[in-house]
């Protein structure tokens, strides 16, 4: 499993075409991308605590890979400040079959969306504030 935490940009196809792995039967990959639903977000910023962050990744993605025997996984987060329509995230997650695939690259991603050590501030146009857990993110973590 590789992870990685970084500032700059990602490009998907490259990343998506030097994914893989011997023995994978399947495939998945997911990428999160900031959202404006109101239409006023200008920026979010994202935040983290080296080392840490790297760290609680790794420890999911690991778990991830134990638990769905994956043949390979890759978890890429950015951290700075991003605009609306730019690529937050990336999960990748390849396995003998797409069952373990699919399942994993869930899980990741709920772990991401909920527990995963980033803090979110939102600059809008009236103003800015930090971006508090939603039900829904932490509803999702029960069916794991």
């Amino acid at each position: 499993m590789k992870v990685r935490v970084q500032r700059a940009p990602f490009d998907f196809a490259a990343e998506a075409a030097a994914f893989g792995g011997a023995g994978a039967g399947a495939v998945v990959t997911f990428t999160g991308i900031v959202r404006d639903c109101e239409g006023s977000l200008q920026r979010m910023e994202i935040e983290h605590y080296p080392g840490m962050t790297e760290r609680a990744l790794t420890r999911i993605a690991e778990e991830a890979s134990a638990r769905w025997g994956l043949v390979g996984g890759l978890i890429i987060h950015r951290y700075g400040p991003l605009v609306p329509g730019e690529a937050i995230m990336m999960v990748a997650t390849s396995a003998a079959h797409r069952a373990e695939a699919f399942a994993a690259a869930e899980y990741l991603m709920d772990y991401l969306k909920s527990r995963a050590p980033f803090w979110k501030k939102e600059i809008r146009s009236d103003g800015e504030a930090w971006v508090s857990a939603r039900d829904a993110d932490e509803q999702a973590l029960t069916r794991w």
